[in-house]
């Protein structure tokens, strides 16, 4: 019989999963930076279409990782809790030990490498 995870623990892989794609965190490191931005903001400093970091953006919103604000017309984000900043600092430390064996890792399949 397979032993079941507890529930914070499948909350907890949801979370990483979230984390796991590099245009969402490259999303949270620019807001982490500015405080508050617009997508625009974010095509200008990340590059990509506006529609690929509107669904990340939307993405976020829907996980409570990010929220935004309507000024007029247009739309701002920012960083929910510091909490989201402190997840994605404490990832650059792991990385800072135990990064290089992450990378070479065969478990585990990156899409980020050319």
């Amino acid at each position: 019989m397979a032993v079941q995870p507890r529930p914070d623990l499948r909350v907890a892989a949801k979370l990483f999963r979230g984390f796991a794609d590099p245009t969402r965190l490259a999303i949270l490191e620019a807001l982490a930076d500015a405080g508050e931005l617009r997508v625009k903001d974010i095509v200008e400093r990340l590059g990509g279409s506006q529609s690929t970091i509107s669904g990340h953006l939307s993405c976020l919103k829907d996980c409570g990782l990010v929220h935004d604000r309507h000024e007029g017309r247009q739309v701002f984000y920012r960083i929910s809790a510091p909490e989201v900043v402190e997840a994605v600092r404490s990832a650059e430390k792991v990385l800072a030990v135990a990064g290089h064996r992450i990378e070479i890792c065969p478990n585990y399949r990156s899409d980020m490498n050319p």
